[in-house]
C-alpha cells in the first residue's frame, strides 16, 4: 500500500496532463521505493523507460512545459514553433503532428522522441546563434498559457523567433516561406532587435535578416542601421545557384 502522505505529494508534484522522470521525482523527495510501488500499483503509468504520467495522454504542450520544470538550463519554443504560438504564422497548413523546435545551449534528453505524442520535437543548439546574456535574458521569452493551471509554456518573442527561424533557411525553411513571415512583422520592437542582432553569433542569420527586411521596409527598420553589426567579411552562399546580393554579400534565390 502506498504511503498516504507521499501519494498526496506526488499528486501536487505530478498534475494531470503533466510527465516527470524517476531523478526529478527523487530530486523532489519520493524515494525509490515509493516510486516502483506507485508504477507496480499503476499510480504511475511508463511513458518509456524513466518517464512517467499518473494517467490520461500528454499533449506536446505538456511534454515542453514539463521539460521546461526539470531542466536546469534554459530551453524553449524557438523559431518557426513559437511564431505559431505567438499566432504570426497564420497561413501555415496545420500539422497532425507538428514539428516542435527547442532551443537550448545543451542538448535535448533522448525520451523526448521516444514517448508516444503527437510530435516531433527538434533541437536548436544555442552555441552558433546566440550569446548567453540572450538565453538568460526573460525580455525575449514569453509565456504561453496553454492549459491553466499548469504551468505554461515558454517561447522565443516574435523578434527572436525570426532570427531562430533564418538560421534553419534553406534547409528546413525556404526562403519563400521566410520572405512571407517576414512581410507580416510589422510591429516588431527595434530595441529588442537591437539587442538580438548584438547578441547574434551568425552571420549568416543577420545579413539574411537585413536583406528580407529591406525587401518589406517596415518602419522599424529605419531604427537599425546595419552598420552597429558585425557582419562579417567575404560572400556567403545560401542559395544554390542563385542570384549575388552584393550589399548583403550573400546569394539568394533569382526569382526573387
Amino acid at each position: 500500500m502506498l504511503n498516504i502522505e507521499a501519494r498526496k505529494q506526488l499528486q501536487t508534484l505530478l498534475p494531470i496532463g503533466m510527465l516527470a522522470t524517476k531523478p526529478w521525482l527523487e530530486a523532489q523527495g519520493l524515494n525509490l521505493h515509493f516510486l516502483d510501488n506507485a508504477v507496480r500499483s499503476s499510480t504511475l503509468t511508463p511513458l518509456t523507460a524513466g518517464v512517467y504520467v499518473r494517467e490520461g495522454i500528454v499533449s506536446w504542450q505538456g511534454v515542453v512545459a514539463s521539460l521546461q520544470r526539470m531542466t536546469d538550463s534554459p530551453v524553449h519554443v524557438s523559431a518557426l514553433s513559437a511564431l505559431e504560438l505567438e499566432g504570426a504564422a497564420h497561413y501555415v497548413v496545420g500539422s497532425t503532428s507538428p514539428r516542435i523546435t527547442l532551443c537550448s545551449e545543451k542538448a535535448l534528453p533522448r525520451w523526448l522522441n521516444r514517448i508516444a505524442v503527437a510530435a516531433e520535437f527538434e533541437w536548436q543548439g544555442t552555441r552558433r546563434l546566440w550569446a548567453k546574456n540572450i538565453m538568460s535574458d526573460s525580455n525575449f521569452i514569453r509565456e504561453h498559457s496553454w492549459q491553466a493551471p499548469l504551468p505554461g509554456l515558454y517561447y522565443s518573442c516574435p523578434e527572436k523567433a525570426i532570427l531562430e527561424l533564418l538560421l534553419q533557411v534553406p534547409d528546413a525553411i525556404s526562403f519563400e516561406h521566410a520572405d512571407q513571415l517576414m512581410q507580416g512583422m510589422h510591429n516588431l520592437s527595434p530595441r529588442k532587435l537591437d539587442k538580438l542582432l548584438r547578441g547574434c553569433l551568425n552571420v549568416k542569420v543577420k545579413r539574411l535578416f537585413f536583406w528580407l527586411a529591406h525587401r518589406h521596409q517596415h518602419a522599424w527598420l529605419k531604427h537599425l542601421s546595419n552598420d552597429d553589426y558585425a557582419l562579417g567579411t567575404g560572400k556567403r552562399m545560401i542559395a544554390k545557384s542563385g542570384r549575388y546580393e552584393s550589399t548583403w554579400q550573400i546569394t539568394v534565390p533569382k526569382d526573387m
